[in-house]
């Protein structure tokens, strides 16, 4: 099945695993999490292999302040300044269970670990980080930004083309290190 699905899906979309599961099981509706990616280059020279898959930033954030802010945004909090959706009638409390900020040559990649995401949260969510690491946005805002519930205070929202969805989450137990 699983080299059927591969064979014949879109060439952006690969299945990995196939699992038998309940006759009621939902994609969607049973996931208990997520993980995206998030790539940004830093350095003077374009990604030009990858620049459909990363945001060429072109400047280099302070890593630094940047892990402080994530640190802030961990956590359960509402989100509803990190939504594009101003109509939203669902809540937007989400848990962020960890934001992960590694350094490479010339590239920063962030990694989103929570329980769900509103629309554009994650890349509003990126655009805020830089904008701290830029020191356009200083901490105390961004822990400002959890109370005033208001997306217009928020950081900008960074291009989709750094942004990858690298893992569905289906159990409640299922660790990052589990699923990497």
């Amino acid at each position: 099945m699983k080299q059927y699905l591969n064979r014949y899906l879109p060439e952006d979309i690969a299945v990995s695993e196939v699992t038998e599961v309940p006759e009621r099981f939902h994609s969607r509706l049973n996931a208990t999490g997520k993980i995206y990616v998030y790539r940004i280059a830093t350095g003077e020279v374009k990604k030009v292999f990858e620049r459909r898959y990363i945001y060429d930033f072109g400047e280099k954030p302070d890593v630094h302040l940047m892990r402080q802010a994530a640190e802030i945004l961990a956590g359960t909090h509402d989100f509803k300044s990190f939504c594009a959706n101003r109509r939203m009638k669902k809540s937007t409390v989400r848990t962020i269970y960890s934001i992960d900020l590694k350094e490479k040559e010339g590239e920063i990649v962030i990694t989103y670990t929570g329980n769900g995401f509103l629309h554009h949260m994650i890349r509003i969510l990126t655009g805020t980080l830089l904008e701290v690491g830029m020191k356009k946005r200083s901490l105390s805002s961004v822990a400002e930004l959890l109370e005033v519930r208001d997306r217009e205070k928020a950081g900008f929202t960074a291009p989709a083309k750094g942004l990858t969805l690298e893992k569905v989450l289906y159990s409640p137990l299922q660790k990052e290190s589990e699923t990497l």
